[in-house]
């Protein structure tokens, strides 16, 4: 007799849903940072002061459009919505208003921004040198602000229609043309002049332009498709914007979170003989931890637009059973991200460091990072669900609630740690998995668990 083979797991539809709109939502994230990465790999041979320049202006910029998230998170749950309840004119149309929203917000910032930008740089406490690049570079940059915006707007409403494939292929397209424009602009070819890191700043814009018009192409045929008006709404806008608050307050927590727990590590190495390495060490650790999030942030993603559109169609049971499975998703994510983190702790170091201290102090940090991965991957997904169930009063107090009881805490084992066993910098990652994420994962856990977050219809 020919033994049985045992039985493969079945993939459910959801399992499918959720991975058709994860994989392509992960590598357009992946991809968002290479823009980033681009101009620092051209920068980067014109010197250590414009790539330190760069350096400066782009933790400006990218706090500037970082705070614009909601754009992307909350036009997604309300074209999610609005498409489970078989309105998509509605979806489109309210799809049309975040465009505007984009518009409205991007504008004033880049004028306000191009006039304080010597101020904003020297925020940061950079020397002349630096302060001249960054200043450079920050001038043109801003410039882009009002189509990176749009393309968060953009991308949220192709996530609400269950499109993530859209945005991924714009995502690379737009990077392959950043990467040739800054080498062509920087370094200057045939009859086009050297601009150095100027040409990197317009290079960026000029990539950035082009994606944002894609999309809003894709946006805006879809709309005349279904009849939707392409005018200014205000009372659409306005609803767009009301919306937006909560989901920016809960971005401030977690960056103010994180923020705090540098803070933290930079306190704690004061007492240290070399201060540079904690922070340098801690640095990296939160580098990869960031790339990580990449992986389940994309089911959170998926989490989005599933919970919104099954909402929209009324469908309670529908949306507590995806739940279910991406929360399943999220845990699986995280122990094979965390098990990834702990097999190559000891050798990631050698990848970013000639530093034989950095390196020892590193791996210590990444395997408490890697056991708290399971654990942010419940709290990655529970926080997209609640996004798109339109849950973000919840969110915004949550995380205000996060903050005031891991602030304290962070800072007074900052000050204590120095004679913990095993040095500072592996017993504040375990406040942050602790107290941070596990007061995350409490917050939320709880909020799934009850029906407050349940409510259906078209619009919230």
């Amino acid at each position: 007799m020919t033994p049985r083979q045992p039985r493969r797991p079945r993939l459910t539809e959801d399992d499918r849903e959720i991975g058709r709109l994860a994989v392509p939502a992960f590598l357009a994230l992946v991809a968002e940072p290479l823009f980033l990465l681009g101009d620092a790999a051209v920068v980067g041979h014109l010197g250590t002061t414009e790539l330190a320049g760069l350096g400066i202006a782009g933790v400006v910029l990218q706090t500037l459009v970082g705070l614009c998230v909601f754009l992307a998170y909350g036009t997604t749950a309300g074209v999610a919505r609005q498409v489970g309840a078989g309105r998509r004119d509605a979806a489109l149309a309210q799809g049309v208003d975040g465009l505007w929203l984009a518009v409205a917000i991007g504008v004033p910032t880049t004028v306000v921004g191009i006039v304080l930008t010597e101020p904003l740089v020297a925020v940061l406490g950079p020397g002349p040198a630096v302060a001249e690049q960054a200043e450079t570079y920050l001038r043109i940059a801003l410039l882009g602000v009002t189509p990176l915006l749009l393309m968060l707007a953009a991308t949220g409403v192709l996530r609400g229609l269950q499109d993530t494939r859209t945005p991924l292929v714009v995502a690379v397209v737009g990077n392959v043309v950043n990467l040739v424009l800054n080498v062509v602009l920087v370094y200057g070819v045939g009859p086009v002049p050297r601009l150095d890191i100027a040409g990197s700043a317009l290079g960026s814009v000029l990539a950035q332009v082009g994606c944002a018009a894609a999309l809003v192409v894709v946006v805006v045929r879809a709309a005349r498709r279904e009849g939707s008006s392409l005018r200014p709404d205000l009372p659409g806008i306005r609803t767009a914007a009301r919306a937006g608050v909560p989901l920016l307050v809960r971005t401030l927590t977690l960056r103010a979170s994180l923020l705090v727990t540098t803070y933290a590590v930079v306190l704690s190495a004061g007492a240290a003989r070399d201060d540079a390495v904690p922070i340098a060490t801690h640095q990296l650790a939160m580098t990869l931890w960031g790339f990580l999030a990449f992986v389940l942030d994309a089911i959170a993603i998926a989490a989005q637009a599933l919970t919104g559109r099954h909402l929209g169609a009324g469908d309670t049971a529908a949306a507590r059973a995806v739940t279910r499975r991406m929360v399943a998703w999220g845990v699986a994510s995280g122990v094979l991200t965390g098990l990834a983190l702990a097999a190559a702790s000891p050798v990631l170091g050698v990848v970013f460091t000639s530093d034989d201290a950095v390196r020892d102090a590193l791996v210590p940090v990444l395997l408490v990072a890697a056991l708290g991965q399971p654990v942010a991957g419940v709290v990655f997904v529970l926080d997209g669900v609640l996004i798109g169930a339109g849950d973000g009063r919840y969110l915004a107090w949550a995380g205000l609630a996060v903050l005031g009881g891991y602030a304290p805490l962070v800072l007074g084992a900052a000050v204590v740690t120095d004679d913990w066993v095993g040095g500072g910098l592996p017993w504040l990652w375990v406040v942050f998995i602790l107290v941070f994420m596990g007061g995350r994962f409490l917050t939320l856990t709880r909020r799934a668990a009850g029906d407050g977050w349940l409510v259906t219809g078209a619009t919230r």
